[in-house]
């Protein structure tokens, strides 16, 4: 009587016969379909304990940590010794023989599994695909899948989640626990991971759920997965290693007392709606650095700050415009954003979204609690050495605001009465947007100077180094373009290049000069910030600062003597070009701000427009001075390598 399945032997011989009749794909699938048949079957009937396979697939952390935590869990509470390990090291062959199966996975590109699944998904898709597999191909393994995933990406929200969830169940394996789904930037992920997880641990102790999963579909094989696509991971771009386990499990420090936010904000009334800080970002931030106001906004002090709080040079703002590093606050009323950039100093760790749809602090509250905590950062310099005891007592009375700390601030929907607030205070304003919201651009109020980021010059390239959320994203990017060109006040492109990306688009970058007609444009050397699992960057892409001056040489020859080249700051590896027929008066340049006379020009109420508060640019600030852009007054510091500091008069 023949075996019910064929040995080895019978498998190869099978495969030789078939050689000539059956194309290699053909091939492929008839070989896994003899080779799983002949592992053996795993253990049927009722058993007190299971133990699990745990796989996860991670490409920031987060799906990994998650992990580590279940397998603490069921260790602990399951009484089985549970491991968790990344999928790439596993072999889909061993299906069969695996009695339960629990696997974590965020959503990459366009709703498709990260890198490490890759293969796994792969397999099990051609695998139900293909008609000779079979449904009972995986009939003797059960499964739970846990999806980390955002809301903000619409139809793709989990996508790779569900993918797995539905081709297992193709293949005949049983769902012994609901898809779990959890939402990093809802605010959800560690309660939906608490239960989901609980569930887990019942199924491994070998108790009944009595949930009815078993055969019911959810609706999820008929998900369609050509919805909106957005290049981004949908997976909360925490950075390895930095989010303590309490934190995940929603054991953070109260944040609230009495009704009252730290940093001095309150709730508003607005406990059905949901906060924008969860406790990993806020974790992952506060780590970095970053001081959290309130439910939205954040604050941090910037390292020109503590270096011209000693005298040691400011940034290129300071060469280019005249601010005061030691006297500017660095803050953002939003830390949300619709792109994920690949330059990203914050690793993307700050949360995503289209649209505003959590709690909403006070402008006044915000300001208030900003400048609190931006004054107590400055303080805490007193005593390093170096600092100058004026430079200390002028820093704590800040006088100028980047609002280009974290995400985007022109999303806040009181942005223009915090900016309101800011110049009652005689604050300048110097906002940064993404260019995808262009009707903000339009309704913004007066600032002292508005940046778009211009971070390419095509669509694709635009695609590839933003990452934005929308779909509709080189429209809303032409757009804010053009509506910069209706303001009155100083605008800017800020351009930071990066080699290999977009770096080589010069004449597409041309032909956006005309769209906007900014009075500035500002090019900039990617800035590496390490390495990251949310970004393929290193120090290749990063350009040159002779690199940076050819490049802006050229725009500017490009524009056919409407820039020109004005100033550099060799330090920060950045390049300014300026309009001659405003900036430049009799052979000078005035890139310069008038403080006073901007604050003057505000509280009369009146129009105005960019030339009425320029002031002239020094001569060390100018393009090809011997300087540099480095201001001769102050003091310039280089490390030796055995770490003893040598002082330079600029």
């Amino acid at each position: 009587m023949p075996p019910p399945f064929p040995t080895a032997t019978t498998a190869t011989s099978h495969l030789a016969l078939l050689f000539l009749l059956s194309s290699s794909s053909s091939l492929f699938f008839l070989y896994k379909s003899i080779r799983l048949r002949c592992k053996p079957s795993p253990a049927t009937g009722p058993a007190r304990t299971t133990i699990p396979t745990l796989l996860y697939a991670s490409a920031t952390g987060t799906s990994k940590t998650l992990a580590a935590r279940l397998s603490a869990r069921l260790t602990a509470h399951g009484g089985v010794l549970v491991s968790a390990a990344d999928a790439t090291s596993f072999d889909p062959d061993d299906l069969p023989s695996v009695p339960l199966l629990l696997l974590l996975v965020p959503t990459h590109d366009g709703g498709a599994p990260p890198p490490s699944a890759a293969f796994l998904a792969r397999w099990l898709e051609e695998s139900a695909a293909d008609f000779r597999a079979g449904a009972l191909l995986l009939s003797g393994l059960r499964f739970a899948v846990f999806g980390v995933g955002s809301r903000a990406y619409g139809e793709t929200f989990n996508a790779a989640a569900r993918s797995f969830s539905r081709w297992l169940r193709a293949l005949g394996a049983v769902e012994v626990v609901p898809l779990g789904e959890g939402d990093v930037d809802g605010g959800d992920l560690e309660a939906v991971f608490e239960e989901w997880s609980g569930k887990v641990l019942r199924v491994v102790k070998g108790e009944e759920l009595n949930e009815g999963v078993e055969g019911e579909s959810d609706g999820l094989d008929e998900l369609e997965l050509e919805g909106e696509e957005s290049d981004v991971d949908d997976e909360e771009e925490a950075v390895s290693g930095e989010i303590d386990m309490e934190d995940i499990a929603g054991k953070a420090p109260a944040r609230r007392q009495n009704g009252k936010v730290e940093g001095g904000l309150t709730n508003g009334g607005q406990n059905s709606v949901k906060e924008m800080v969860t406790p990993i970002i806020r974790t992952s931030l506060e780590k970095q650095g970053y001081k959290i106001l309130g439910s939205h906004s954040g604050v941090k002090i910037c390292r020109w700050t503590k270096s011209q709080l000693r005298g040691r040079g400011g940034c290129y703002k300071h060469s280019f415009y005249g601010i005061e590093s030691h006297r500017c606050m660095e803050a953002t009323p939003s830390l949300a954003c619709a792109n994920k950039c690949v330059f990203c100093w914050r690793h993307h760790t700050n949360p995503v979204g289209k649209s505003w749809k959590w709690k909403m602090d006070d402008p006044l509250d915000i300001v208030n609690a900003a400048i609190d905590q931006h004054t107590k950062m400055v303080k805490q310099m007193k005593g390093v050495p170096g600092v100058k005891p004026e430079k200390l007592e002028e820093g704590l009375s800040p006088r100028h605001c980047a609002l280009s700390l974290v995400g985007e601030p022109i999303m806040y929907p009181e942005i223009n009465a915090l900016v309101d607030e800011l110049h009652r205070r005689h604050i300048s304003t110097f906002l940064v947007t993404n260019a995808q919201f262009p009707e903000k651009i339009k309704m913004l109020k007066p600032i002292t100077q508005l940046y778009v980021s211009v971070d390419a010059a095509t669509k694709e390239s635009l695609k590839a180094v933003d990452r934005p959320l929308f779909s509709d994203f080189w429209e809303r990017f032409l757009d804010s373009l053009k509506f910069l060109h209706e303001k009155d006040q100083r605008t800017v492109y800020r351009l930071t290049l990066v080699k290999g990306w977009n770096a080589e688009e010069i004449d597409a970058y041309a032909k956006l000069l005309n769209l906007g007609q900014p009075d500035f444009i500002e090019i900039k050397g990617v800035t590496y910030c390490g390495s990251s699992a949310t970004s393929k960057l290193t120090m290749e892409n990063v350009p040159w600062h002779s690199d940076v001056k050819e490049f802006s040489e050229v725009l500017a020859s490009k524009s056919g003597g409407v820039y020109e080249v004005a100033c550099e700051h060799a330090h920060s590896c950045c390049v300014l070009l300026a309009k001659v027929d405003k900036f430049k008066i009799n052979g000078k340049w005035y890139t310069w701000i008038d403080y006073d006379r901007y604050h003057e020009l505000v509280i009369s109420g009146k129009p105005f427009k960019s030339q009425d508060y320029m002031a002239v640019t020094p001569s060390w600030a100018v393009y090809g001075a011997e300087e540099g852009g480095f201001d001769p007054d102050q003091s310039r510091f280089k490390k030796e390598r055995r770490h003893r500091t040598a002082a330079l008069k600029g």
